[in-house]
């Protein structure tokens, strides 16, 4: 096969559907779903987000892995870190024999391993432009699963280097879709960008704008999350926002809105207007998820949230920030933490905890969702775990 890009598979989705339905599918989330999305088994009652778990990108990004190992059967495989950020999904992908290269800074002792004609398959957040480079002079063959949503993304950054606008990223430094997207504005002569994690850092940006505070607090704040030779001064009078898709929907707006407003406060209502770009880019599967479960909160009578997600997971992470400001919130990676003693990550925590007691006795109303990188079978074995712990099953389960 002389070819060496893919980006639309290998149209073996017949060959390889089966193998994703058995792997990923679960009864137990079809049986929910048909009773309504809420099911109650004795005194304990779960309720499910209208949305939830695997997204299209993450699904057709999956199925790739599958069909690039059913296509190039006796070939190297490589994945460019992990497909999606879940925990099983990434195993079952290495049993298949696809090697997923660990994180580095630099291309060059990244693909180390990589040989001509071997095959590496690019995840679903994109890799760099310099990855990407060195993948091609390698002589690669490569298998592109970039999800739409973050090519819109790109094609937005794309569009506010040619116009002379930095783009400000609303996102996480050290998130491999982020590095991706602030990549792409370095491909233009005078591109530009800087990355704000949140409302706080965001502020500092605010801050200089404004003139409260000078160019070295910027450099100092974002030493590692802005464009080589960044200067303060020239790279902040024309700013477009941009963010990481699966960041926090709501925040990423207000974010908007306060840079716009210290845009204003510095350079007056219709001066702003040539100064000041924003477009949409949280993708609508974050934008869904996140809708759901306001809506399953605002609906109200539940007890507890269980999140379930990779703890990288970015989208995940916000599904929780949301459900932890109105309920006790556990975030769990795998069904396998469900447990009598449970484990969990809390939000805004770096490290995994254990509590007991975390299931209160009588009645208790359970919400459950799950990030777009959750598959369903992962989603019903936390289920049926649940029910474990109450002695019930899921055969037991009514509307």
């Amino acid at each position: 096969m002389s070819q060496t890009y893919f980006q639309k598979g290998f149209g073996l989705k017949s060959a390889v559907g089966p193998v994703l339905a058995q792997s990923y599918g679960s009864a137990v989330v079809e049986r929910i779903k048909e009773l309504g999305y809420t099911a109650r088994a004795g005194d304990l009652t779960i309720r499910l987000a209208r949305e939830f778990g695997f997204c299209y990108g993450v699904d057709r990004a999956v199925e790739y892995a599958y069909e690039t190992r059913q296509q190039f059967p006796d070939r190297r495989i490589y994945l460019s870190g992990e497909i999606i950020h879940n925990p099983e999904v990434n195993e079952r992908v290495t049993r298949m024999g696809i090697v997923i290269l660990g994180e580095g800074t630099e291309p060059a002792r990244r693909y180390q391993p990589v040989e001509q004609g071997d095959v590496v398959i690019l995840p679903a957040f994109g890799v760099t432009v310099s990855e990407m480079e060195t993948l091609r002079q390698k002589g690669a063959v490569l298998v592109d699963t970039t999800c739409g949503s973050v090519l819109n993304v790109w094609k937005n950054v794309h569009k506010y280097a040619r116009q002379g606008f930095t783009a400000v990223i609303h996102g996480k430094h050290y998130h491999e879709e982020t590095k991706a997207t602030a990549s792409q504005a370095l491909t233009h002569e005078k591109g530009r960008y800087l990355i704000v994690r949140d409302r706080e850092e965001a502020q500092v940006v605010c801050d200089f704008v404004r003139g409260r505070v000078g160019a070295d607090a910027i450099r100092a704040r974002f030493e590692h999350a802005m464009s080589p030779g960044f200067d303060p001064d020239l790279d902040l009078q024309r700013v477009g926002l941009a963010n990481q898709t699966t960041m926090l929907m709501s925040e990423s707006l207000e974010i908007q809105e306060m840079l716009r407003k210290a845009m204003v406060d510095r350079h007056g209502e219709a001066e702003t207007a040539g100064r000041f770009r924003a477009m949409d880019t949280i993708c609508s599967a974050t934008q869904d998820r996140q809708d759901a479960v306001l809506r399953m909160l605002d609906d109200g009578g539940l007890d507890l949230m269980v999140v379930i997600g990779g703890y990288n997971s970015s989208n995940t992470q916000a599904l929780a920030r949301i459900c932890a400001a109105r309920l006790p919130t556990y975030h769990i990676d795998a069904a396998d933490c469900v447990a009598a003693t449970l484990r969990h990550r809390p939000v805004g925590s770096h490290d995994e905890t254990t509590t007991q007691d975390w299931l209160p006795a009588g009645p208790v109303r359970i919400g459950l969702t799950a990030g777009a990188s959750t598959p369903n079978n992962v989603v019903g074995e936390v289920v049926r775990r649940l029910l474990a712990l109450r002695g019930r099953t899921v055969e037991e389960l009514v509307a």
